[in-house]
């Protein structure tokens, strides 16, 4: 295949995906929205929403910024369906589910507002903000690098936890890539989905077609299925065999398996598997767990790291999970921290102050198109390094947002051309103007629910 064909084979794809969206996943303001899309696209670092309009790509005035926004719909189901299906139809395919926090604190005339987690660089600063929470699932193409798609992108309600939300995500993915039989999905989750036992996340994923890793506390005490008895004894039969204590390396007894190999990045890594473990309360939730222990080569190696592993329903033939691809799965959940810096750095995610959350919510997805199609244009921009840059070859979010406008043209615009409204005519004289009403912030509690319901515990709502 020539170059020239192969290039020309990625404009054809990214025509369409433009296309499909364009018809598909917006719907009122349609020509507006996707020429925001453009201009977020090509306009980096922005200090301010409306700066967007000085786009030459944005031929609308600046006022259709707010009203592709207010006024726009976009089909978060349909891109959701759609996004999982750009995802590659065969081999091992990585997700991320995580979290993160738009700060709004003084936003005292939106509602819903809650207490949410988050990390700053201050040293005695505190990590709890008042905003709205959202949950992405991405798909993450390489495990090294600032590259994170997302497929999902939800804002969690006041009446949802987040892995009741990273729950209902999963099974959508799973859904959406049930005709994929040549392919495993496996979703990597940090340890704070299941907080208060990881079989509350587990279990309502347990027959789906993605395989699920999640990060286990080091003081985890589990047990072993029990021994069947020679003799069945009266009574209830046992739930529990020995114990298994993380902290306590006499009741591990000998691993499933053990893998050592050596990382470029985590040096001489030793990967050991135990299978068929569960919680104490949790006995119908079995699942397999690694320990992995990296940079084994120093006199101080890091504390090691444990996953349990929840198999799909049904594994593709040709692929057989091991230790090394649980852990692996593990290590391509990193960038999506790096992604989620750069939506908020370059883009400027949380940077616009809505009125609306539900505006907020689209912006978020234009965001998350943003990132889409400069993955999808990565192979034929060339880097335009600035005088101060070294060139790259293995091009990050943000160069190949910085080398698009030469090659931008030739996507082409489905938006139709903008028309003359008129002026407004304002506010009519004589109205009184109301004041918006002012909402609370709400914080969330855990409440234990029956086990039939299949979640431990959800959210009650306390004003603070």
């Amino acid at each position: 295949m020539t170059k020239k064909k192969s290039t020309q084979e990625h404009l054809n794809k990214i025509i369409e995906f433009r296309q499909a969206i364009y018809a598909h996943g917006f719907g009122n303001q349609r020509d507006a929205l996707i020429e925001t899309w453009d201009a977020l696209c090509l306009t980096g670092g922005i200090s301010s929403f409306p700066l967007l309009s000085l786009s030459k790509n944005f031929r609308r005035q600046w006022h259709s910024l707010y009203k592709a926004l207010e006024r726009g719909a976009v089909e978060d189901e349909w891109l959701s369906d759609y996004l999982a299906r750009q995802v590659p139809q065969d081999g091992i395919q990585y997700f991320s589910l995580d979290g993160t926090a738009w700060a709004r604190p003084r936003a005292r005339t939106m509602d819903e507002r809650q207490y949410v987690y988050h990390p700053t660089a201050a040293v005695n600063g505190g990590s709890v903000c008042i905003g709205y929470p959202y949950s992405l699932l991405d798909w993450v193409p390489e495990a090294h690098s600032s590259w994170s798609l997302s497929v999902s992108v939800r804002r969690i309600s006041k009446n949802m936890t987040a892995g009741e939300m990273g729950i209902a995500q999963v099974q959508a993915l799973s859904k959406s890539r049930e005709a994929f039989s040549e392919a495993l999905d496996i979703v990597a989750a940090d340890g704070h989905y299941g907080h208060y036992g990881n079989a509350s996340f587990l279990r309502p994923l347990q027959g789906q077609r993605c395989g699920i890793v999640v990060r286990l506390r080091r003081d985890r005490v589990l047990h072993r299925a029990p021994t069947p008895p020679e003799k069945r004894p009266r009574g209830r039969p046992r739930v529990h065999g020995e114990r298994f204590a993380f902290k306590e390396p006499n009741t591990w007894g000998q691993p499933d398996e053990v893998i050592t190999l050596e990382h470029p990045k985590f040096g001489q890594v030793k990967l050991e598997r135990w299978n068929n473990l569960h919680g104490k309360n949790d006995a119908d939730v079995p699942f397999d767990v690694v320990r992995a222990s990296a940079h084994l080569e120093r006199e101080k190696p890091p504390r090691p790291i444990w996953l349990a592993w929840q198999p799909p329903a049904l594994l593709p033939a040709p692929i057989v999970v091991n230790a090394q691809v649980i852990w692996r799965a593990y290590i391509h959940r990193w960038p999506v921290e790096p992604g989620i810096r750069f939506r908020k750095q370059r883009p400027g995610w949380t940077t616009p102050q809505f009125h609306h959350k539900e505006t907020g919510d689209r912006w978020s997805w234009l965001v998350a198109l943003a990132v889409w199609l400069l993955f999808l244009a990565r192979p034929i921009v060339q880097d335009q390094p600035l005088l101060w840059q070294k060139p790259q070859q293995q091009l990050t979010p943000q160069r190949v947002q910085q080398s698009l406008p030469l090659i931008f043209a030739q996507f082409g615009s489905p938006a139709r051309a903008p028309k003359r409204r008129g002026k407004s005519p304002g506010w009519p004289r004589g109205r009184r103007r109301t004041p918006k009403q002012r909402f609370k912030v709400l914080k969330k509690q855990r409440l234990l629910l029956p086990e039939s319901l299949g979640f431990d515990c959800q959210c009650a709502i306390r004003v603070a």
